[in-house]
């Protein structure tokens, strides 16, 4: 008995062409079926995480609505919108929570930034950043405590030139080996504030208002 002759249609380069093409349309179907099934599960963990973070820089005791739903979209600048979540109690405004970017070493600092009523910082936390692990790290909560040193500041408490490192003559301390990040994040936070005092009267008022446009983000 002879050996079966491989089908000549096999070896055209049309054969394999389509056959690489079938197996590639066979995958991507498969991640767009996978992010289909998981779309809604990954939205409710990210919506999750919003909230523990948001509830890290403003007090339940501030509030009896729900964050997530008093949000105010705000005019950043440049076609960007800022979105700050209000605290309601007993249908007032008593705080807001915004983001807030500082210019890191290694790149953009993303940071969440709580607010009373009065402009006196509630909490600041860092959700996103690429600083130096070992050193620039050290603005995360779970590597030192140094973020909290924000807890009750505001912008007369200290003094406006006062909100520096202590390199630059400010109150807050620098890390050793890494001055520009403890220093990116001061400055943000102190241009937060900034920007509470300009629109203070639009992110209290508790019916949604139209804001003027504002820069937020650090410039330099």
């Amino acid at each position: 008995m002879g050996a079966v002759r491989e089908p000549s249609f096999r070896k055209r380069t049309g054969y394999h062409a389509g056959l690489l093409g079938g197996f590639a349309a066979m995958a991507a179907a498969f991640l767009i079926m996978g992010n289909i099934a998981t779309r809604d599960s990954i939205a409710e963990r990210q919506k999750e995480d919003l909230l523990a973070t948001l509830n890290q820089v403003i007090p339940h005791e501030l509030y009896d609505e729900g964050l997530l739903d008093n949000t105010l979209p705000f005019e950043a600048g440049k076609g960007e919108t800022l979105t700050v979540y209000r605290a309601v109690r007993n249908e007032s405004v008593t705080a807001v929570a915004y983001q807030v970017t500082g210019n890191g070493y290694a790149g953009d600092i993303d940071i969440l930034m709580g607010v009373d009523a009065k402009g006196a910082l509630l909490g600041v936390r860092v959700v996103a950043h690429a600083e130096t692990p070992g050193l620039g790290d050290k603005i995360e909560p779970e590597k030192d405590d140094w973020v909290f040193d924000f807890n009750g500041k505001s912008l007369g408490d200290p003094t406006e030139d006062q909100w520096a490192v202590k390199k630059d003559g400010g109150i807050f301390d620098q890390f050793s080996g890494a001055t520009i990040t403890p220093r990116a994040v001061v400055s943000a936070v102190r241009d937060g504030l900034m920007f509470f005092r300009k629109h203070k009267g639009e992110l209290l008022a508790r019916a949604p208002v139209v804001a003027t446009p504002t820069e937020v983000k650090q410039g330099s």
